[in-house]
């Protein structure tokens, strides 16, 4: 079983690489926390259809506290508090330097779950992480320099964003350590409806608390193309790329799938040229062998 959900980490890495390409279309369109929204409003939607076909119950009504608590907290972290983080460190240090601090996340997983639950990674899994972090910051230090960390002259803001960036990281890996506490023994299906719906409620509560709220449940709705958009990155993102994850870390290290999953960064280069037309160069190409050879030694 350690082999399929090695398997279900990296279809991880490919749902998040096809949703990030229709998130990005969406964003410059209705914003992110719009997206972010109505992304789990339709993933909540296609889990519990699909809830209600697999186990004849459309909501996890029969989730023991154990599983509400840890994975509550699951969602709250690593889709809200984390994505929070994540957007403002885009902003402030610009896409390639916050991607860099992202390729933290493998090591800081693998530590935090041999905290939490003991979990250690054998040396073939630890050789892989090596390699898969080494081709992602290859490619990220390799992409063009972004203009919007250029423009970046205030020292203290600069260091804000370096910090944003490292907290992203931290709270994408305490995530999944929560999910991991949260889902064991647990259907996966609804372990990842409970993860959306708290990701979902702390949305909402920010939009309201930052005084979007117009623009988030008023106007974004309005706007088809955004919609279609998120509904197309919602099928391939919170529905199938957060339900294969969960299916990964019931059946290997946490360590493991953060690794697989960190590998969306090199796996978004083709689709980037081929529909965003974006250049890409020599240390990109590099750094996305040396990560495919690092996922090729998880699979010796």
């Amino acid at each position: 079983m350690q082999r399929i959900g090695e398997l279900a980490a990296f279809g991880t890495a490919i749902c998040w690489t096809v949703s990030a390409v229709f998130f990005e279309k969406a964003s410059r369109r209705i914003g992110t926390v719009a997206v972010n929204f109505y992304k789990l409003v339709g993933a909540i939607l296609l889990l519990s259809g699909t809830a209600w076909i697999l186990r004849g119950l459309p909501f996890p009504s029969d989730a023991p506290g154990r599983a509400w608590l840890w994975l509550s907290a699951s969602g709250l972290v690593g889709f809200v508090i984390a994505d929070i983080f994540l957007f403002n460190a885009y902003v402030m240090i610009g896409s390639r330097t916050t991607m860099l601090f992202l390729a933290l996340s493998p090591p800081t997983t693998a530590f935090f779950s041999f905290l939490a639950i003991g979990e250690l990674m054998p040396p073939r899994g630890l050789a892989g992480m090596a390699l898969v972090c080494a081709g992602i910051a290859a490619a990220v230090l390799g992409r063009p320099r972004d203009p919007r960390a250029e423009q970046v002259q205030d020292r203290d803001k600069r260091r804000k964003g370096y910090l944003f960036a490292f907290l992203a990281s931290v709270g994408q890996s305490a995530g999944m350590i929560l999910t991991k506490l949260g889902s064991a023994g647990y259907d996966t299906v609804a372990a990842t409806q409970i993860r959306v719906l708290a990701g979902m409620a702390g949305f909402a509560l920010v939009a309201l608390v930052s005084g979007k709220g117009r623009k988030v449940f008023v106007e974004a709705p309005g706007d088809r193309a955004g919609m279609r958009s998120t509904a197309a990155g919602a099928v391939f993102g919170p529905f199938l790329g957060v339900t294969l994850s969960v299916f990964a870390l019931n059946h290997t290290q946490a360590g493991t799938v953060s690794t697989l999953i960190g590998l969306a960064p090199v796996l978004i280069i083709p689709p980037s040229v081929l529909f965003l037309k974006q250049k890409v160069s020599l240390w990109e190409i590099l750094g996305a062998c040396v990560a495919v050879g690092g996922t090729v030694v998880f699979f010796l």
